[in-house]
């Protein structure tokens, strides 16, 4: 018998996701009567202790009982149980300085950490995110900024909607002028970015006709690091060359600044890359960017103007490129940036419904067949008190 508990977000601020739906459930115990699934209550969650009730699903005060424990964020360390194995998205393995304690109690409780980030196939590719729905949340962030920022329209905050459908009709209030748009990368974010986009009814062209053509109606781009990367010794880009070691590269994206007028950042960066833009590039009178959805967020990094994440609260501010400095977001001349870092929280219940499935089809066989293509195994950051062989970068870290 696999014995699985759904846990209670325990992380604050408060998240309203959960791994798995009521119908998920019913699913999987229907075709897997072997695989027993208990809900812990929560007061907090998006999908409501009685939707599982109604479906048979029991819901319980307390499922530390079950073998294997799943949720979507940290778990703080006092809710911890030992010995038990835990899935959940434990931001560690780039020895985050904030949750040091969380992988040290880990190893003391002897608890088997399964990271979702990890958790990939034969080629690497990963098997489960909520990457999709960051990009569909953060793109209708940037044309909700647009809107106030020139008074064209008012959109209600995602967060606001009830599900994805409310958030389309939302959409039904956007007449886009014509802008300009790039969008760089090209997995599950961009992907969700590129649903409100087609939603839009925007039109996508190539990289030629964009930097050369002006238009009468909105159009995007699509473009990724070997379109605004370029090798600092003139040599013909290599790809796996680059995603080995980002350093012998420069940035080429002034090319595209200078015709842009909404940027969404969609793209994976690594430190040993160039920055994108730097702050001197966003002073340069040709740079034409005025906004910015940074979906990738990261701070102080490749996208100059992203000063620091912002909240779904208060999701936008200004950045004035002159004096490099945080302004009111509709300030005159300065990059309006939507910075929010946890957008998938928006829209809880769909972003919930689409990590469902992915658990579904990419996760749940391993743990049914013994993790026969090592899909768990590659995950596993830390069992039995001991990190894994290929997490023993973090032994010095977590130690110290």
């Amino acid at each position: 018998m696999i014995n699985i508990g759904v846990i209670r977000e325990g992380k604050t601020p408060p998240d309203e996701r959960v791994v798995l739906t009521p119908m998920q459930i019913q699913r999987i115990s229907k075709a897997h009567p072997n695989v027993n699934i208990e809900v812990q209550s929560s007061p907090i969650r998006r999908v409501k202790d009685e939707e599982y009730s109604k479906l048979g699903v029991e819901v319980k005060r307390d499922v530390s009982s079950q073998d294997i424990l799943i949720g979507v964020k940290e778990i703080p360390v006092d809710q911890l149980v030992a010995g038990k194995t835990c899935f959940f998205f434990s931001h560690t393995i780039k020895m985050q300085p904030y949750n040091k304690a969380l992988l040290q109690a880990v190893l003391n409780k002897k608890i088997t950490l399964i990271d979702w980030e990890c958790l990939t196939d034969a080629r690497g590719r990963r098997l489960i995110g909520f990457g999709r729905y960051a990009g569909i949340v953060g793109t209708y962030n940037g044309f909700r900024a647009y809107g106030l920022k020139h008074g064209r329209f008012k959109l209600k905050k995602a967060t606001e909607c009830e599900d994805r459908m409310e958030l389309q009709r939302e959409l039904e209030k956007v007449r886009v002028p014509p802008l300009k748009i790039l969008l760089s990368g090209r997995g599950k974010v961009a992907k969700g970015s590129m649903e409100i986009l087609d939603r839009l009814g925007i039109r996508k062209v190539g990289i030629r006709e964009y930097l050369k053509q002006q238009f009468n109606e909105p159009v995007y781009c699509q473009v990724t690091f070997q379109d605004y990367f370029k090798r600092t010794d003139g040599k013909e880009f290599d790809i796996a060359a680059f995603l080995k070691d980002g350093s012998g590269h420069k940035s080429d994206f002034m090319r595209f600044a200078r015709v842009t007028d909404y940027y969404i950042a969609g793209h994976y960066w690594d430190s040993s890359a160039p920055f994108i833009f730097t702050r001197e590039d966003a002073r340069n009178p040709d740079f034409k960017i005025s906004l910015v959805a940074d979906i990738s967020c990261d701070i102080d990094g490749p996208v100059a103007c992203t000063l620091r994440p912002s909240t779904i609260a208060d999701p936008f501010y200004g950045y004035d490129p002159i004096s490099e400095l945080e302004v009111p977001f509709d300030s005159p001349n300065s990059i309006t940036v939507m910075a929010v870092d946890n957008l998938p929280c928006e829209l809880p219940r769909d972003a919930s419904h689409d990590f469902g499935e992915m658990f579904i089809h990419g996760v749940l066989p391993s743990l049914l067949n013994g993790d026969k293509h090592g899909i768990l195994k590659r995950a596993t950051i830390a069992k039995n008190g001991s990190l894994t062989d290929a997490y023993q970068y973090l032994k010095s870290w977590v130690e110290s």
